[in-house]
């Protein structure tokens, strides 16, 4: 009696094919290559590969951010709550899949900071990074008492007396003089 060996079925390549899209399409909006290995079904190889291929560089090596602290802090929550709103509305309204309602909602914060003629303080892996936070609770987005609009808080902020930072800024905050900056009471 002799045993077939049976092959597991190859990849797809459209599936293949599909991914390596998406992974130029992440490495164009400043992914890191930890976000490529998560989004896609690509190997490591083949993502370094593709990656000096498209930057004509070496990846950025060392860890993603792990703290929510950094989107917690006056702009950049400005920021992150910008992104996150937009991510928000497009889930709401778009059939998508996650990793592409992040990016549309990455290139739509970019092109409002560019419109306002801001800075982008958010790069497309913290955009990622928050929206993972966001998913898993860690963050929350949270209504000012007065603005009434959505900012992204501690998930433990006491949400009935919560008063964002463009209402109650800190008190050196938007003084700075750099350039693209938010600015108060200019």
């Amino acid at each position: 009696m002799t045993t077939a060996v049976r092959k597991s079925p190859a990849r797809s390549i459209v599936h293949e094919s599909r991914d390596i899209e998406r992974a130029v399409a992440l490495i164009g909006l400043g992914a890191r290559l930890q976000v490529l290995e998560s989004e896609t079904n690509l190997s490591y190889e083949k993502l370094l590969r593709l990656y000096k291929e498209v930057t004509g560089r070496s990846p950025s090596k060392g860890q993603l951010p792990f703290s929510t602290d950094w989107f917690l802090a006056w702009q950049p929550n400005i920021h992150a709550s910008l992104f996150e709103n937009i991510r928000q509305s497009l889930l709401k309204t778009v059939a998508l899949e996650d990793i592409d309602a992040i990016m549309k909602a990455y290139r739509l914060y970019e092109e409002q900071m560019q419109v306002c003629g801001i800075e982008p303080l958010l790069s497309f892996t913290r955009a990622w990074r928050l929206s993972r936070f966001m998913d898993a609770g860690m963050l929350v987005r949270t209504r000012c008492t007065c603005c009434g609009g959505h900012f992204v808080a501690d998930p433990y902020v006491n949400a009935r007396h919560y008063v964002c930072g463009l209402c109650k800024p800190p008190a050196r905050a938007g003084k700075g003089r750099a350039e693209g900056a938010l600015r108060v009471g200019a």
